[in-house]
């Protein structure tokens, strides 16, 4: 069987439920749609940690943050670089003869790029603002800080995304000219805030259109003190939703742009004829608040907006058109595992998770896909100082250990929206000491350096 290409479109910061396919009652998202449509959609997939540089090297290297090390941005207090030497999915695919292209954000590691760790040709995303200043087009306006505004100097084909797109169809155009199969990696930087988008999507989803998200108007009751927090260090602790949906409106109407763009490098693989034998995946690195329990952005909270995200995979004839799957998938670190099974090639003993493709193959044997009865998430705390997390959840309860403040339990079938933090309350304590006991079992299995016989103590004693 001739080994097939794999096309990887890894968006930053796009929440699961802002797809059309994943129910948003108004977003338009045709391509991505159609992708799922075509393939196989997950509906219960997870980050490992919602923080782009760890989530990012747990895609690479397939371990959790606390076995490859890397657990924060760049630029702060818990900043680590990836290990040398370190076994990546890259790496593998190289070995095994794949022609390996990048485009886009890479953010794993500042002082080395993709190619130290496998692939042939890296091209940043440092390159569309050169081009923006060399075709003589102001600089991206930031008088709204993080909260976004219209980019009044440029059309949608001067967009970075409309770049990056770009970018991909050349790396197509290349590597179809190869006599090896190829791996290529699309990483857009949307729609991670701030969204400063061009006409007319930056008013596609008028804010009067908009209404708020189910769980905006949380007041926060018997949650920890770092979620008021929140609000108060972004300064949106008194906000109304007549300020939060003009940010939304932008957010979706970045995500509308960036699936056009992701239409114009799907039309580019059928014209080249590589469709039938090229694996597109569409996932991200984490999700986004963006006003969900009035709050923005990520960091130190595991709500499902923030969490789960959207995973798609199209492979014609190998994988089912059509299927939904809700199986609980580690996205960044299965897909480390899924892309070595594609190409044939052994994943490396360091992987923790596991291939999807027993799950999604028409040919292939469920039995082989290890369920799983839980997920789980991380924090490390940093940045905004010291606040370490670890969540599990099950097809219903989600329990949060903040190591520093309350606990956090949420009925995630009668409470979807995670509004009533039931940690405190008599009824739900053997939950709660089961979820625990759950999640100590997978720090001692992952050797979590959070856990410790303080940690322990506290974690078994209920504390």
């Amino acid at each position: 069987m001739t080994r097939p290409n794999i096309l990887l479109i890894h968006a930053d910061q796009h929440r699961a439920d802002c797809l059309g396919v994943n129910g948003h009652p108004f977003l338009r998202t045709p391509n991505l749609d159609q992708l799922a449509a075509e393939g196989t959609n997950f509906t219960r997939a997870y980050t490992p940690i919602p923080l782009c540089t760890p989530a990012r090297a747990s895609l690479l290297t397939g371990q959790w943050p606390m076995q490859h090390g890397v657990i924060a941005n760049h630029g702060t207090e818990g900043e680590r670089a990836l290990p040398e030497g370190i076994p990546t999915f890259s790496q593998a695919l190289r070995d095994a003869g794949y022609w390996l292209g990048y485009t886009g954000k890479w953010g794993v590691d500042p002082q080395r790029d993709p190619t130290h760790f496998g692939f042939h040709l890296y091209l940043s995303e440092k390159e569309y603002a050169r081009r923006r200043q060399a075709m003589g087009i102001p600089p991206r306006p930031h008088q709204n800080r993080w909260f976004g505004e219209v980019d009044p100097h440029i059309t949608p084909e001067q967009s970075q995304l409309a770049w990056g797109a770009d970018m991909t169809i050349q790396l197509l155009q290349h590597a179809a000219q190869q006599d090896q199969p190829f791996f290529l990696r699309w990483d857009p930087s949307e729609p991670h805030l701030p969204n400063v988008v061009p006409e007319p999507y930056a008013s596609m989803y008028p804010p009067a259109s908009i209404p708020p998200w189910p769980n905006f108007a949380d007041d926060l009751a018997g949650k920890p003190y770092i979620h008021r927090q929140q609000r108060r260090t972004w300064g949106i602790d008194d906000w109304t939703w007549q300020g939060w949906a003009p940010i939304v409106g932008r957010y979706l109407g970045e995500i509308t742009l960036l699936d056009h763009q992701i239409g114009r490098v799907l039309a580019t693989l059928d014209e080249l004829g590589l469709r039938e034998n090229t694996v597109v995946i569409y996932s991200t690195d984490h999700g986004d608040l963006c006003g969900s329990h009035g709050m923005i952005d990520k960091h130190y909270v595991m709500y499902e907006e923030l969490v789960r995200v959207p995973l798609i995979v199209r492979w014609p004839g190998t994988v089912a058109a059509g299927q939904t799957i809700d199986a609980f998938v580690s996205s960044e670190i299965d897909l480390a595992a899924t892309f070595c099974a594609c190409a044939a090639v052994p994943a490396p003993t360091t992987f923790a998770g596991q291939s999807l493709l027993p799950l999604i193959a028409s040919t292939g044997r469920k039995e082989q896909w290890a369920n799983r009865s839980e997920i789980f998430t991380t924090y490390f705390g940093n940045q905004f100082g010291l606040y370490s997390q670890r969540m599990v959840r099950d097809q219903r309860w989600k329990y949060v250990w903040n190591a520093t403040a309350e606990d956090e339990l949420y009925d995630t079938i009668a409470d979807p929206g995670e509004l009533q933090n039931l940690a405190t309350l008599p009824p739900w304590q053997a939950e709660r000491r089961r979820l625990r006991q759950r999640l100590l079992h997978w720090l001692q299995t992952t050797n979590d350096r959070l856990l410790n016989p303080w940690t322990q103590r506290v974690l078994e004693s209920g504390l």
